[in-house]
């Protein structure tokens, strides 16, 4: 399972909602053997989920957020270290390359860079 996980090129987050929905979105996300980042905008309403429930559901996806295989139940952290930050960041612009610094310069401009929300999800 995190095999998949470790291959696939997007990542099915489900956040859990106060009535006890889950709501899933494709997201792009970096790393390895059960160790990943994910980011979002800080408003996200994924983020304003986490901040009530840290336990999420994780499905390799495609980028339109068709499952590929079954769903695992991991835990969510918020990255505030600026030593992990700087770690997950470079993990996604590894995986991510032209696309990753391209939203960074597009996020820059807007003025939302500083804004996100970066998350490390562990299983």
């Amino acid at each position: 399972m995190i095999d998949d996980l470790d291959h696939a090129r997007y990542l099915l987050l489900g956040t859990q909602k106060k009535d006890g929905s889950i709501v899933s979105t494709p997201v792009w996300f970096a790393g390895s053997h059960g160790n990943y980042a994910v980011f979002s905008a800080g408003n996200a309403g994924k983020v304003k989920r986490l901040r009530n429930f840290l336990q999420v559901r994780v499905t390799p996806c495609n980028a339109t957020g068709a499952p590929l295989t079954s769903t695992i139940i991991a835990q969510a952290k918020f990255i505030g270290n600026p030593d992990e930050l700087l770690a997950a960041h470079r993990q996604l612009v590894k995986k991510y390359g032209w696309q990753m610094r391209l939203l960074d310069l597009f996020s820059k401009i807007t003025g939302k860079y500083h804004k996100r929300q970066f998350i490390r999800i562990t299983i």
